[in-house]
Protein backbone atom coordinates (compact mmCIF):
# COMPACT_ATOMS: atom_id res chain seq x y z
CA UNK A 1 0.00 0.00 0.00
CA UNK A 2 1.54 3.42 -0.55
CA UNK A 3 1.70 5.77 1.70
CA UNK A 4 -0.01 9.15 2.41
CA UNK A 5 -0.21 11.66 4.80
CA UNK A 6 -3.38 10.46 6.11
CA UNK A 7 -1.86 6.51 6.06
CA UNK A 8 -1.64 5.15 9.93
CA UNK A 9 0.11 2.13 10.81
CA UNK A 10 -2.03 -0.61 12.52
CA UNK A 11 -0.44 -3.53 14.78
CA UNK A 12 -2.48 -6.38 14.10
CA UNK A 13 -1.91 -8.66 17.07
CA UNK A 14 -3.02 -12.21 15.41
CA UNK A 15 -3.83 -14.89 18.04
CA UNK A 16 -4.06 -19.04 17.49
CA UNK A 17 -7.83 -19.31 17.10
CA UNK A 18 -9.71 -19.94 13.50
CA UNK A 19 -10.61 -16.39 11.93
CA UNK A 20 -5.94 -16.59 12.15
CA UNK A 21 -5.89 -18.67 9.30
CA UNK A 22 -8.67 -16.49 7.05
CA UNK A 23 -6.65 -12.89 8.37
CA UNK A 24 -5.83 -11.85 4.72
CA UNK A 25 -9.88 -11.27 4.05
CA UNK A 26 -9.43 -8.17 7.09
CA UNK A 27 -6.09 -6.76 5.93
CA UNK A 28 -7.61 -5.29 2.13
CA UNK A 29 -10.64 -3.41 3.40
CA UNK A 30 -8.47 -2.43 6.55
CA UNK A 31 -5.67 -1.11 3.66
CA UNK A 32 -8.33 0.35 1.89
CA UNK A 33 -9.60 2.43 5.08
CA UNK A 34 -5.76 3.88 4.77
CA UNK A 35 -4.20 1.85 7.34
CA UNK A 36 -0.55 0.48 6.93
CA UNK A 37 -0.82 -3.13 8.09
CA UNK A 38 2.38 -4.87 10.18
CA UNK A 39 1.48 -8.42 11.77
CA UNK A 40 2.83 -9.42 14.89
CA UNK A 41 1.46 -12.94 15.20
CA UNK A 42 1.93 -15.41 18.37
CA UNK A 43 4.06 -18.09 18.22
CA UNK A 44 1.58 -20.66 17.54
CA UNK A 45 -0.34 -18.47 15.17
CA UNK A 46 2.38 -17.85 13.36
CA UNK A 47 2.69 -21.44 12.12
CA UNK A 48 -0.83 -21.48 10.99
CA UNK A 49 -0.41 -18.11 8.85
CA UNK A 50 0.20 -18.12 5.08
CA UNK A 51 3.29 -15.83 6.31
CA UNK A 52 4.54 -14.90 2.90
CA UNK A 53 1.71 -14.38 1.09
CA UNK A 54 0.59 -11.84 4.35
CA UNK A 55 4.20 -9.99 3.67
CA UNK A 56 3.31 -9.50 -0.33
CA UNK A 57 -0.13 -7.76 0.79
CA UNK A 58 0.68 -6.24 3.95
CA UNK A 59 4.89 -5.36 2.02
CA UNK A 60 6.08 -6.37 5.57
CA UNK A 61 6.99 -9.86 6.70
CA UNK A 62 5.06 -10.96 9.93
CA UNK A 63 7.01 -10.62 13.20
CA UNK A 64 6.60 -13.60 15.86
CA UNK A 65 9.64 -13.78 17.98
CA UNK A 66 11.43 -11.29 20.25
CA UNK A 67 14.64 -10.25 18.40
CA UNK A 68 17.89 -10.21 20.24
CA UNK A 69 19.35 -7.40 22.00
CA UNK A 70 21.54 -6.60 18.92
CA UNK A 71 19.46 -6.87 16.59
CA UNK A 72 17.33 -3.52 14.95
CA UNK A 73 13.67 -2.92 15.72
CA UNK A 74 11.93 -3.49 12.55
CA UNK A 75 8.63 -2.43 14.37
CA UNK A 76 7.68 1.34 13.45
CA UNK A 77 6.00 2.90 16.21
CA UNK A 78 1.86 2.16 15.97
CA UNK A 79 -1.11 4.76 15.49
CA UNK A 80 -3.09 1.91 16.89
CA UNK A 81 -3.45 -1.62 18.23
CA UNK A 82 -6.08 -4.76 16.83
CA UNK A 83 -5.90 -7.60 18.30
CA UNK A 84 -7.86 -10.17 16.00
CA UNK A 85 -8.58 -13.06 17.17
CA UNK A 86 -7.67 -12.54 20.35
CA UNK A 87 -7.73 -15.93 22.75
CA UNK A 88 -8.13 -17.09 26.28
CA UNK A 89 -4.82 -17.55 26.88
CA UNK A 90 -3.50 -13.93 25.42
CA UNK A 91 -6.32 -12.27 27.17
CA UNK A 92 -5.04 -13.73 30.58
CA UNK A 93 -1.39 -13.40 29.96
CA UNK A 94 -1.88 -9.32 28.92
CA UNK A 95 -4.17 -8.14 31.84
CA UNK A 96 -1.60 -9.67 34.05
CA UNK A 97 1.44 -8.19 32.64
CA UNK A 98 3.23 -11.43 31.41
CA UNK A 99 5.34 -11.08 28.62
CA UNK A 100 7.19 -13.61 27.04
CA UNK A 101 6.32 -12.97 23.63
CA UNK A 102 7.25 -10.63 21.39
CA UNK A 103 2.70 -10.27 20.88
CA UNK A 104 2.36 -9.57 24.91
CA UNK A 105 5.23 -7.35 25.00
CA UNK A 106 4.22 -5.05 22.10
CA UNK A 107 0.50 -5.40 24.17
CA UNK A 108 1.94 -4.51 27.16
CA UNK A 109 4.02 -1.30 25.97
CA UNK A 110 1.14 -0.29 24.24
CA UNK A 111 -0.78 0.41 27.93
CA UNK A 112 1.89 3.27 28.64
CA UNK A 113 2.19 3.98 25.26
CA UNK A 114 -1.51 5.20 25.59
CA UNK A 115 -1.97 3.90 22.15
CA UNK A 116 -5.97 3.09 20.94
CA UNK A 117 -6.03 -0.86 21.14
CA UNK A 118 -9.26 -2.61 20.38
CA UNK A 119 -9.49 -6.38 21.10
CA UNK A 120 -12.16 -9.32 19.78
CA UNK A 121 -11.56 -12.07 21.81
CA UNK A 122 -12.64 -15.72 20.24
CA UNK A 123 -12.59 -18.26 22.71
CA UNK A 124 -14.30 -21.44 23.56
CA UNK A 125 -18.11 -20.73 25.48
CA UNK A 126 -16.79 -23.17 28.13
CA UNK A 127 -13.28 -21.18 28.76
CA UNK A 128 -15.09 -17.67 28.25
CA UNK A 129 -17.17 -18.66 31.41
CA UNK A 130 -13.73 -19.07 33.33
CA UNK A 131 -13.67 -16.14 36.43
CA UNK A 132 -10.17 -15.48 35.45
CA UNK A 133 -11.23 -14.37 31.93
CA UNK A 134 -14.01 -12.66 32.80
CA UNK A 135 -11.93 -10.47 35.76
CA UNK A 136 -9.34 -10.10 32.63
CA UNK A 137 -11.33 -8.64 30.37
CA UNK A 138 -13.11 -6.18 32.74
CA UNK A 139 -9.77 -5.14 33.48
CA UNK A 140 -8.48 -4.30 29.73
CA UNK A 141 -11.70 -2.18 29.67
CA UNK A 142 -11.19 -0.66 32.55
CA UNK A 143 -7.41 0.18 31.46
CA UNK A 144 -8.75 1.80 27.52
CA UNK A 145 -9.20 -1.58 25.88
CA UNK A 146 -12.36 -1.64 23.31
CA UNK A 147 -13.60 -4.90 23.50
CA UNK A 148 -15.90 -6.26 20.79
CA UNK A 149 -18.23 -8.85 22.34
CA UNK A 150 -16.76 -12.45 22.77
CA UNK A 151 -16.97 -14.32 19.65
CA UNK A 152 -18.14 -11.22 17.17
CA UNK A 153 -16.27 -12.52 14.67
CA UNK A 154 -17.83 -15.86 14.49
CA UNK A 155 -20.00 -16.46 11.53
CA UNK A 156 -23.83 -16.82 11.62
CA UNK A 157 -23.87 -19.63 10.07
CA UNK A 158 -21.69 -22.06 9.08
CA UNK A 159 -21.19 -21.41 5.54
CA UNK A 160 -20.34 -17.27 5.62
CA UNK A 161 -16.80 -15.92 6.25
CA UNK A 162 -16.00 -14.65 9.69
CA UNK A 163 -17.78 -10.77 10.52
CA UNK A 164 -14.70 -8.62 9.98
CA UNK A 165 -16.73 -5.55 9.87
CA UNK A 166 -16.74 -5.60 13.45
CA UNK A 167 -13.18 -4.90 13.76
CA UNK A 168 -13.54 -2.35 10.38
CA UNK A 169 -16.41 -0.26 12.41
CA UNK A 170 -14.10 -0.18 15.50
CA UNK A 171 -11.17 1.13 13.62
CA UNK A 172 -13.47 3.94 11.71
CA UNK A 173 -14.83 4.79 15.73
CA UNK A 174 -10.91 5.35 16.19
CA UNK A 175 -10.25 8.27 13.61
CA UNK A 176 -13.33 9.38 13.26
CA UNK A 177 -13.83 13.72 14.72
Amino acid sequence: MSGSADTRLLHLVVCAAPPARHIAELIEPVQHDNWNVHIIATETAHTWLPTERLATITGQPVSYRQRHPDEPSVLSRADAIAVVPATFNTINKWATGINDSLALGILNESFGAGLPIIASPYVKPTLARHPAFTTNLRLLADHGVRLTPTQALRPTQDDQPFRWEIILDELQKLTAP
